[in-house]
C-alpha cells in the first residue's frame, strides 16, 4: 500500500508511539533491531501486560539495544533518543509540552495502559509532528488512537496483517482509516531510520 510518493512525501516528526499486545514482544525486537547509538527520536510504546506483574520490559530491550531504555515516569520529560515503556497498570499519556502522566482510570476496551489513551493524547500534544506504529495484537485497541493520529496530519503506519502472528490489531486499524504504510517489519524499521534522519535535520 505504500507507494514510493508516499514515501517521497515523507516530513519529520517529533517522536514515535507504537501499540502491539499479543506477539508484540517479538514483533518490537524486529522493529527496534539494532537502532543506532545516536538515535534521537523519542519512541513511546504500549504493549498490553497483566496487570498483577512487574513488567520487565525496560531490562530486557535494554539488554538488547544501543539507545537509552526507561519506564514511562509520572510528570517526566519524554526524553529524546530514548526508547519509554508504558508501565503494567496505569494508562499513560502525553501532555502538551512532551511530559508523561500516569492514571488509574478504568481500562479502555479491556486494556490498562491502552493503546488508543496514548495515541489519541499524543495526537493532542504533537499534532502532525507525530507518526503512530500499530503491530500484531487480538484486540482492536490503537484503532481509535491510530485514526486520531490521522486526524491531526500525522503519520500512521501498521504492520503487514499478512505477517503479524495475530492480525486482529492491524486489521482494526485499517478498517477506521487508510494508513500512511502498510508493511512488514522489516520495512517499518527502514521507515524509523528514514524519520529519525529527517529529525536529524
Amino acid at each position: 500500500m505504500t507507494t514510493a510518493s508516499a514515501l517521497s512525501l515523507l516530513r519529520g516528526v517529533d517522536a514515535v508511539v507504537i501499540g502491539a499486545s499479543a506477539g508484540g514482544i517479538d514483533a518490537l525486537l524486529v522493529l527496534l533491531d539494532d537502532l543506532p547509538a545516536r538515535w534521537r527520536l523519542p519512541l513511546v510504546v504500549v504493549i498490553h501486560l497483566p496487570e498483577a506483574h512487574e513488567s520487565r520490559l525496560a531490562e530486557v530491550f535494554r539488554q538488547r539495544m544501543r539507545v537509552p531504555v526507561c519506564e514511562a515516569q509520572d510528570k517526566a520529560q519524554v526524553a529524546a533518543g530514548t526508547l519509554h515503556f508504558a508501565p503494567p497498570g496505569y494508562h499513560l499519556s502525553i501532555e502538551r509540552g512532551g511530559v508523561f502522566s500516569l492514571s488509574c482510570e478504568p481500562p479502555v476496551r479491556w486494556s490498562r495502559p491502552s493503546i488508543d489513551v496514548l495515541m489519541t493524547s499524543a495526537a493532542d500534544a504533537y499534532g502532525a509532528r507525530l507518526a503512530g506504529m500499530i503491530l500484531t495484537g487480538a484486540n482492536d485497541d490503537g484503532a481509535e488512537g491510530l485514526m486520531q493520529i490521522h486526524r491531526a496530519g500525522g503519520l500512521t503506519a501498521v504492520q503487514s496483517p499478512e505477517e503479524a502472528q495475530v492480525d486482529t490489531m492491524p486489521r482494526a486499524a485499517m478498517t477506521r482509516h487508510i494508513p500512511t504504510h502498510v508493511l512488514p517489519l522489516r520495512a517499518l524499521h527502514t521507515l524509523l531510520l528514514q524519520l529519525d534522519n529527517l529529525h536529524a535535520h
